[in-house]
């Protein structure tokens, strides 16, 4: 057996081919995080946080190259419904957007007056609103930005509504907020919460929240706790199993929350999303390296 895989319920089984294999696309970096897919270029957006610098990858020449540096310490990266880069930058404590022309138009920089903490993930429903967490990594020390103060009262996950560009808090009881993602038909809002990295005995789990009228969120408590370091990032398939990084690498949750398998990365995963064509590439985000690997199963088109 391929020893990349571990199985841990035979609903696994189907998800993996056992003669795929994990390619190493890229190393050379500090952090890697925020990895979004552009199926119109078909090409990676990724972070390497410490280092400043946002990277592309291109994955009809595979040629890798230095997209923007300075980043504002981006992390947590997707793709608009237009097309366009969504970033939130810990150095900036903003959601930035790059325009097509390459200019950059700051979208939550300051909530009831007071700036931002370190926006850290972040995802676009299709009513184009725009959801992300907002924990202290990147003001915590000069590593990942901008040592600084919290001016929030606590560490919050936000909603930009899409019709007035109002900032609005969805949640406001994580202690470290940190991955973010809609389940396919976006009645389900899952959340991971990394506290553990500041509280002792903290959180290292992802909640679940149903979805009513499109903003509230109806708190149907933790989904799964990891087993392996903490949980980061995190993206589902289109049957609605949940994708996510851990210290071993890559696990896999069936919507019931069962563990049923593991994807073995030899560095700490941070991120990850689907990609290529078919949505069927698994781009992974090691500390230091960009891996990828095929599976039999698609990335839902969620952003």
């Amino acid at each position: 057996m391929n020893n990349h895989f571990e199985i841990l319920d035979d609903r696994f089984a189907n998800l993996i081919v056992d003669t795929a294999h994990i390619d190493k696309i890229y190393t050379g970096c500090r952090f890697t995080e925020g990895a979004a897919y552009f199926p119109s270029g078909r090409y990676l957006i990724w972070s390497d946080i410490p280092n400043d610098r946002l990277m592309r990858y291109d994955e009809c020449t595979g040629q890798v190259g230095v997209f923007r540096a300075p980043s504002g310490y981006a992390n947590g990266n997707t793709v608009d419904r237009q097309g366009r880069l969504l970033t939130c930058e810990h150095g900036g404590r903003r959601v930035s957007r790059t325009e097509f022309d390459g200019s950059i138009t700051t979208l939550a920089s300051h909530f009831e007056g007071k700036r931002l903490s370190s926006p850290n993930d972040i995802i676009v429903k299709s009513d184009n609103s725009i959801w992300f967490t907002d924990p202290t990594y990147g003001i915590d020390t000069d590593y990942e930005g901008n040592k600084g103060l919290c001016e929030q009262r606590g560490n919050f996950v936000y909603c930009i509504d899409p019709q007035t560009n109002e900032l609005n808090v969805v949640a406001d009881d994580f202690v470290q907020p940190n991955g973010i993602c809609f389940s396919p038909d976006e009645s389900i809002l899952y959340i991971i919460d990394s506290g553990l990295s500041h509280k002792k005995n903290g959180p290292k789990h992802i909640r679940r929240f149903a979805v009513k009228n499109g903003v509230k969120l109806i708190d149907q408590g933790i989904f799964a706790d990891s087993t392996a370091g903490l949980f980061d990032g995190l993206r589902t398939d289109t049957e609605g199993r949940i994708w996510t990084s851990a210290g071993d690498g890559v696990h896999c949750y069936d919507p019931d929350g069962t563990l049923i398998g593991k994807i073995h990365v030899p560095e700490v995963v941070a991120n990850l999303c689907f990609g290529g064509p078919k949505r069927n590439y698994l781009y992974i985000c090691g500390t230091t390296s960009i891996y990828g690997i095929r599976l039999p199963v698609n990335g839902d088109k969620t952003f």
